[in-house]
């Protein structure tokens, strides 16, 4: 059963997880008392009908679009939460990341490159909302899925290859804050990927008056395999910093065949970033960590 204009806001707020940040997205408040939710709605100047199709949407997964959408009204949505995302959940996130990490062994390097995978994916989100602010869709369809397959590697990371913990702080404590950060991780992931969701599914529709939905969501699902021993030379020389023309001359190969191993690497790991692979190097004994700058 779908939300109606009709229901108690309150009900909405208190039996739905997502409604709290829905609300404060569209700028509305709390204190709404027994007010409907269209009363509340309109004394704040929001268009029923597209708070409900976000609502229903994120709630029920109601693909069916009504039509009166108001696109001012969902682009103010989308900008609140991009607000949202700069200035509060990934600072945060980076904060509380920090300090499940900091008990780490302090001799591996492991920590801070997980570290700058998690900047690298901020700015990826970043650069993402840049262009969602200035409306080209179009250019940048594929960074959602970029964005959160890079998500995805950090919570890898530090399921395979967080170090042993440093006698600091009690083995409870520290395994508290790293249950606390995947937590996060994972909220982080859900309410980006609906928040992509809502603009290719409600606003770009809106946008061209056209309300056949295109499925963005991709489901594959990548094995890993073995790296070959030629890969597994050529990751060292990435790791050890080296362009793809210095690691056809070392290893006596064309710039052609190092790209395809690297690709072979990337997709073989689901490891894309250069940090990634100097974790799973190093964990897999392949370079010497006192090597490395």
């Amino acid at each position: 059963m779908m939300y109606k204009s009709t229901d108690k806001i309150c009900d909405l707020m208190s039996h739905e997880e997502d409604a709290i940040q829905i609300i404060s997205r569209f700028g509305l408040e709390m204190g709404v008392g027994e007010q409907t939710i269209e009363q509340v709605c309109e004394a704040h100047g929001v268009h029923t009908p597209t708070f409900l199709a976000v609502v229903n949407y994120k709630v029920f997964h109601q693909r069916a679009i009504p039509k009166d959408i108001d696109v001012p009204t969902l682009q103010q949505y989308l900008k609140n939460a991009h607000t949202y995302f700069l200035d509060f959940r990934l600072p945060r996130l980076r904060r509380a990341l920090i300090e499940a990490i900091i008990p780490a062994d302090p001799t591996t390097k492991i920590p801070g490159l997980i570290l700058r995978c998690y900047d690298e994916f901020a700015e990826e989100i970043r650069i993402h909302i840049e262009h969602e602010n200035e409306g080209l869709f179009d250019e940048h369809e594929h960074d959602d899925q970029r964005i959160t397959d890079k998500l995805t590697e950090i919570k890898n990371l530090i399921i395979k290859y967080y170090p042993s913990q440093s006698q600091s702080q009690s083995q409870s404590s520290i395994t508290y804050l790293l249950i606390s950060v995947m937590s996060d991780l994972w909220h982080t992931q859900q309410d980006f990927e609906d928040h992509c969701a809502i603009e290719d599914d409600i606003l770009r529709p809106a946008l061209t008056k056209n309300y056949n939905r295109k499925s963005t969501i991709d489901n594959r699902k990548n094995e890993t395999e073995e790296l070959s021993d030629r890969e597994r030379d050529v990751l060292v020389q990435v790791v050890r910093g080296l362009s793809n023309k210095e690691i056809a001359d070392v290893l006596c190969i064309s710039t052609h065949t190092v790209i395809s191993h690297r690709k072979n690497i990337a997709r073989k790991l689901n490891i894309h970033s250069t940090a990634g692979l100097t974790i799973y190097a190093i964990v897999n004994k392949l370079v010497d960590i006192n090597t490395l700058e």
